[in-house]
């Protein structure tokens, strides 16, 4: 295992934005999955600030500003409301408090996530990034989540598509100057060779 090595504490929102769930129709697994497979991932300890919240344009937007500008979190992961139905309005209201946006992880998403559902050309999943905080939008399925953060896999274990949480390290540094590491055997970090401690 990886020394942790930053003096900062990470400090991580989850949103799951669902209609339904916020109304107590079901059980919330989008931010479950998120938190457990952080705690399986990450070598240093992280704080968690959690939002459950309906599929609302200006809540969903208010809830990112509040997580970056009051909360100072460093990454913000939210699960839900990504397709093109009428409701899915999450990559929009992130788009829209966005000061830049990050078109590479919405690619990487839809190309891991190919990979299992030809479905996966429907999702509108966007990154981008408010100060100094990274915004990303996940699936809201939990077993889509991990295939997105982790990858593609072979059998052997071996990675076939890298999936999107080894290169948020790196960008988290690059934003806030945070160092964190991953464990190898869930998702490798990359980050070049004059980057690292």
């Amino acid at each position: 295992m990886t020394a942790c090595l930053s003096k900062d504490t990470l400090k991580i929102g989850l949103v799951s934005v669902s209609d339904r769930a916020s109304q107590g129709v079901y059980i919330d697994q989008g931010i479950p999955a998120l938190q457990k497979w952080l705690e399986t991932a990450l070598c240093e300890p992280f704080e968690v600030e959690t939002r459950l919240i309906a599929d609302e344009q200006d809540v969903i937007e208010q809830t990112l500003i509040e997580l970056v500008d009051q909360h100072a979190c460093h990454l913000v992961l939210t699960t839900g409301g990504t397709g093109p139905a009428k409701r899915d309005v999450t990559p929009d209201a992130t788009l829209a408090i966005a000061h830049r946006e990050m078109p590479g992880f919405g690619e990487q998403m839809r190309q891991v996530s190919l990979h299992f559902v030809p479905t996966a050309i429907l999702s509108r999943q966007v990154g981008v990034i408010r100060h100094s905080s990274l915004i990303l939008n996940l699936p809201g399925q939990p077993k889509a989540i991990q295939e997105t953060l982790e990858g593609v896999k072979g059998t052997d274990g071996s990675v076939i598509v890298r999936g999107i949480f080894s290169a948020i390290p790196y960008c988290l540094q690059l934003l806030s100057e945070i160092y964190i590491e991953t464990r190898p055997k869930i998702c490798e970090s990359f980050r070049p060779k004059s980057a690292r401690r």
